[in-house]
């Protein structure tokens, strides 16, 4: 399914309940914080986890996602492209290959 066919799912969801009224910008990002925390909690005490619970929080935080990017109209798939090229230069394959450092601490 395609990010537009996902958000024109969610679009029609929140407008036959009449969400929209509550889905403000910021509510949506707390929103995604409040998800990022229950998909967090999956994994909170050992690297055991319930797929099927972590596929259902992964469904919610990027469910959030979609519904904030939507509201602002911001295309999921060109924002992540544009990031990714931002972090491609922070990142370049020379020195970060195999590295977990920060950009700023990756050698020169």
């Amino acid at each position: 399914m395609s990010a537009s066919r996902v958000q024109d799912t969610l679009r029609d969801f929140v407008a036959e309940r009449e969400w929209d009224q509550f889905h403000s910008p910021e509510n949506l990002a707390k929103s995604v914080v409040i998800e990022s925390a229950e998909l967090l909690e999956c994994f909170q005490w050992n690297g055991d986890h319930e797929i099927d619970r972590v596929r259902d929080e992964l469904a919610d935080v990027l469910t959030y996602c979609h519904l904030l990017a939507a509201k602002l109209d911001l295309d999921v798939d060109q924002i992540v492209l544009d990031k990714l090229g931002k972090t491609r230069a922070k990142y370049p394959v020379e020195t970060a290959r195999g590295s977990s450092e920060k950009y700023d601490r990756l050698p020169d």
